[in-house]
């Protein structure tokens, strides 16, 4: 008998230590295109979808042929600051990366380095003059400049109730005429969202 209550004392013991162990994790590769929407907020598959959807909108718009038949070239584009006015954390820069792979993959713009990337490629350029050889070294005052940028801002609303919540992103990009300062093009996209969480109150 004593053996059996041993025995006994030992399975529960165990089956606690079990039970208390916390959670388990499984970890599986999925696509990298796939969409995917755990929380709700935004995440890389908004911000490739309205990225693709903006930057065919407005190579789309007579802004485009207009320059091109004043000017006998395409023109050139550089992206400004697009500002996170959201509730939540957005990673902006890689926003930024898909809206600019869209436009050079276009073909149908010239596009140009940030201001951040340009004072980099400066300083390289300005390293060359004095430790690299004539022949290769690039020369002062030849970069391209822009003719349009594109900048804008993403804004989200959210409407909750008991389990319920509604959240949207609102994305607006405006292409600007950068020696005339007029505004060629505005582009607007909306993503809504519900999510539902039993037992919760947000």
């Amino acid at each position: 008998m004593k053996q059996l209550f041993v025995i006994l004392v030992v399975f529960s013991m165990i089956s606690i230590m079990m039970s208390c162990g916390g959670p388990s994790r499984t970890v599986s590769r999925i696509q990298a295109d796939q969409a995917t929407d755990i929380s709700g907020k935004w995440n890389d598959t908004d911000s490739r979808l309205t990225a693709e959807a903006m930057i065919k909108d407005v190579l789309s718009r007579p802004w485009l042929m207009d320059f091109e038949a004043a000017n006998g070239k395409k023109p050139t584009v550089i992206v400004g600051t697009i500002r996170n006015k959201s509730s939540e954390h957005i990673a902006v820069e890689a926003f930024v990366k898909d809206m600019e792979r869209e436009l050079i993959n276009s073909g149908q713009v010239e596009f140009v380095a940030s201001r951040i990337e340009r004072e980099e490629v400066r300083d390289e350029r300005m390293d060359q003059q004095t430790n690299a050889s004539i022949e290769t070294a690039k020369e002062l005052g030849n970069e391209t400049g822009a003719d349009f940028m594109l900048k804008g801002t993403i804004n989200s609303f959210v409407d909750s109730f008991e389990g319920q919540k509604a959240v949207s992103y609102q994305v607006d990009l405006e292409l600007i005429n950068l020696e005339t300062n007029s505004k060629v093009w505005l582009g607007n996209k909306k993503i809504k969202k519900m999510v539902e969480q039993k037992g919760a109150k947000w």
